[in-house]
């Protein structure tokens, strides 16, 4: 089976996930600053190089020029071998008189020179002679040109003036470069460090850490990433706790449901005068009433927003909530009142949401509460209210009914803070109007 490498971490044999960002800076800025050196110090050097070469040069022309003005010219027309010189030329100077033809007369200097016969034309001329730079003058006269005098030196030592600016740039071009390699390892490291601090972050991430929180720095860009990181590693958290906490309420839930159902059945089981059918219509009744709850519990879970799915018709789930419990609070002596607008406005909300908070709302009224249990639906313009209360004492002072009950047994319950929760997802909320008789309000917004 062939396997394709560009998508795994070091699938082409290097590091893994590329090179480090470390890496890259510190051979980009060094590999920038050595080209700009490059750029800069090989012209230069030429240009020295040819400086030099030229300084040298117009000495030897100055010298030459010098030479000829002071000799007599019948150095060169008698062809004497031997003549006085100016005194102050510098000691490695060679001073030799040529003929117009570039044969040597006298001094020093190779038997026959070109750069000697050129000078016949009446100019300074220069060259490069057996490893000398010479330069030759005319030798004024009034009749015509006789000779010329050549002055040389050993270019060797041009060479070795070059040489040694060359190695003086060198040395400074490796201190520019160094410096450049210690400033990019430390923008380097600011670069990188931020990021290496998400990768970390990320990991703890993964690892269920949802309270990271990423190190600032001064690069922006890193800094916004961790910030959009630390929010989502709260929006995770907030939701994986709401998500705990509805399957704990869902739990509570159906276990109610199912208890009581069961409890209904043993019950008629135990007595030898009980009426089975009745006892079997009311299991089915709370069957078919935990069926539904599962249905919604399922469609609330599976829904990444309830609100607004469908239109909520408030009197036809009223109607279908209240119909089973009329019946079973009869036979407590309880009655049930719904009360009505006319036409109540549509709500938006999800019908699966307000059924679980009603049922909720109605299971205590008929299991801690009293007497007669109303619902009144209230139009408030921009919204509905529907209040459900009963004739029970109601809740004691101080007491939070919405608080989930914890191990210590604190809370009330876990039906309410339930409630609560699903009101709170619709855009809605659930209050307790009135502690006793308590009136539990639930407000929903309308279309």
């Amino acid at each position: 089976m062939v396997s394709d490498k560009r998508n795994s971490p070091g699938g082409d044999g290097g590091e893994p996930y590329g090179r480090p960002l470390r890496h890259r800076v510190l051979v980009a800025m060094v590999g920038v600053a050595t080209l700009a050196v490059a750029l800069f110090a090989i012209p230069l050097a030429v240009s020295m190089q040819r400086r030099y070469h030229d300084e040298t040069a117009a000495a030897l022309g100055r010298d030459a020029t010098w030479i000829a003005a002071v000799v007599p010219d019948e150095v060169v027309r008698s062809s004497v071998t031997s003549t006085w010189l100016p005194k102050g030329l510098p000691s490695r100077l060679v001073v030799g008189f040529y003929a117009a033809d570039g044969a040597k007369i006298s001094g020093g200097g190779p038997s026959r020179s070109d750069v000697a016969a050129d000078a016949r034309d009446g100019h300074v001329h220069e060259a490069v002679e057996n490893g000398f730079l010479a330069v030759a003058a005319p030798i004024p006269s009034d009749e015509k040109l006789t000779g010329s005098v050549r002055v040389a030196t050993p270019y060797q030592a041009v060479r070795d003036r070059v040489h040694r600016a060359w190695l003086a740039m060198a040395g400074l071009a490796v201190v520019v470069v160094g410096l450049a390699a210690v400033f990019a390892l430390r923008q380097s490291a600011r670069l990188a460090a931020p990021l290496e601090h998400l990768t970390t972050s990320a990991q703890a991430l993964g690892s269920g850490d949802f309270s990271i929180r990423a190190p600032r720095s001064d690069v922006r860009e890193a800094n916004a990433a961790g910030l959009a990181l630390e929010a989502t590693a709260r929006r995770l958290g907030d939701m994986l706790d709401r998500e705990r906490a509805f399957s704990a309420d869902v739990s509570h839930q159906l276990r109610t449901q199912l208890t009581g159902m069961l409890l209904g059945l043993e019950s008629a089981l135990g007595r030898p005068d009980a009426d089975l059918p009745g006892a079997i219509r009311t299991a089915v009744a709370r069957g078919e009433r935990l069926q539904t709850i599962i249905e919604d519990l399922v469609r609330l879970t599976r829904d990444s927003r309830t609100s607004g799915a469908e239109p909520l018709d408030v009197r036809a789930l009223l109607e279908e909530i209240t119909g089973d419990r009329r019946a079973t609070l009869a036979e407590d002596g309880r009655r049930l009142t719904v009360s009505l607008p006319e036409e109540p406005p549509e709500v938006e909300a999800s019908p699966a949401a307000v059924r679980q908070i009603l049922h909720v709302l109605l299971d205590n009224a008929a299991i801690h509460g009293k007497g007669e249990i109303i619902v009144d639906v209230s139009d408030l313009g921009d919204g509905v209210a529907i209040e459900v209360t009963d004739q029970g004492d109601g809740i004691s002072e101080g007491v939070d009914v919405f608080a989930r009950r914890s191990g210590d047994g604190k809370g009330h319950g876990i039906g309410l803070a339930l409630a609560r929760s699903l009101a709170e997802a619709e855009g809605g909320r659930l209050i307790l109007r009135r502690p006793a008789p308590p009136v539990f309000s639930l407000l929903l917004p309308t279309r």
